[in-house]
């Protein structure tokens, strides 16, 4: 029977990390005697909660864990104030590699890159009321994970999480997850947007986050993604038919009389629409998730993805777009570490 049967019994030991157990160790929760709770547990005393949270000073790294292997990162919940999802950068180490696999900011990995929140329902992450952040992607490893989150802001953040593994499994034939980020503000005239310069080794691509901002009037959606596989160079082997349709929309997410119509589905989804308000909010935002679990995109040697943006004008043309495009893109490879786009700063990273 496969690993994901919950009826069989594993020889495998389930730990968790928290503010509460910080190596995640056997018997060592609820022992702290100083911490975020100290204070209104003070009747209560030791167990009650007394460091549900830390804090994460100014321009500094919080290491959230540290496991020795083989194991496999099964769930990741946390949750900080709503303003600072994209200035808490997430990052994770895979068998003591150097250069993280992981570099995204917090918001834009769990699908929250506009800095609101919004309701995500799906089989990878599952964002609830009023910010819970839940990740539920397969993370393992051989020899050992490091999980850190870098506070790039001037003040303090209250982060609380908690990280759920398995120690002993057998990840002899398992890639190790990936995570990138890129941003185009704005996209350029006559470029497209990329979600993966070209990352070599074998493994497969697996989702897809966009948040993406429309600089201009009318639809936005008609550009395509492509995969450029192994050896592909000017023409990819995947080519999609539009921005809305890879996402399993059609006809501009537009329900007739109520025009963009948010939807959560396990696999893909546009649940985040922010619409103009007559004030500050004077463009249309928007938030799409694309997850390849049931449907991986597998490739041999190398693999780059793009996206086009296009809208039309007159004539029956298509308009290149200069829209605000960030990109969050997952896969699995056959390697802890791959070449990494600029680390953004927290001017890049602003929502505007």
């Amino acid at each position: 029977m496969p690993d994901h049967d919950v009826a069989r019994l594993r020889a495998v030991a389930t730990r968790s990390i928290s503010p509460e157990n910080l190596s995640g160790a056997p018997g060592q929760g609820g022992r702290a005697t100083d911490g975020t709770g100290a204070e209104p547990g003070r009747e209560l005393g030791r167990g009650w909660k007394i460091s549900p949270s830390v804090e994460i000073g100014a321009n500094q790294t919080l290491d959230l864990a540290a496991i020795d292997g083989p194991g496999r990162i099964t769930h990741i919940w946390l949750t900080a104030h709503p303003d600072h999802w994209r200035s808490l950068l997430l990052r994770a180490y895979w068998d003591g590699d150097a250069t993280p696999a992981v570099e995204v900011p917090v918001g834009d990995y769990f699908g929250q890159g506009w800095g609101k929140f919004a309701q995500l329902s799906s089989s990878m992450i599952a964002v609830n009321p009023h910010g819970g952040l839940n990740s539920y992607w397969p993370m393992p490893f051989r020899s050992a994970a490091r999980l850190t989150i870098e506070n790039l802001a001037a003040t303090p953040v209250i982060l609380y999480y908690q990280i759920t593994f398995e120690a002993g499994t057998d990840e002899s034939y398992s890639g190790y997850l990936h995570a990138q980020w890129r941003r185009s503000n704005p996209l350029r005239t006559g470029s497209v947007h990329p979600l993966l310069e070209r990352v070599r080794g074998a493994g497969q691509y697996v989702g897809t986050y966009l948040a993406w901002g429309a600089n201009s009037r009318g639809w936005w959606g008609e550009g395509e993604i492509k995969y450029y596989l192994d050896e592909d160079r000017d023409f990819p082997t995947i080519c999609g038919t539009g921005t809305e349709d890879y996402f399993g929309g059609a006809w501009n997410f537009d329900v007739p009389g109520q025009g963009y119509t948010s939807y959560t589905t396990p696999y893909l989804g546009l649940h985040q629409i922010i619409r103009p308000d007559g004030l500050y909010e004077s463009q249309q935002r928007f938030g799409m998730y694309r997850w390849h679990v049931p449907d991986p995109i597998h490739f041999a040697s190398a693999i780059r993805v793009d996206i086009q943006a296009l809208g039309w004008r007159n004539g029956h043309r298509y308009l290149p777009l200069h829209d605000d495009i960030a990109s969050t893109a997952l896969f699995y490879l056959d390697s802890p570490s791959s070449t990494l786009p600029t680390t953004p700063t927290l001017d890049e990273l602003e929502t505007l």
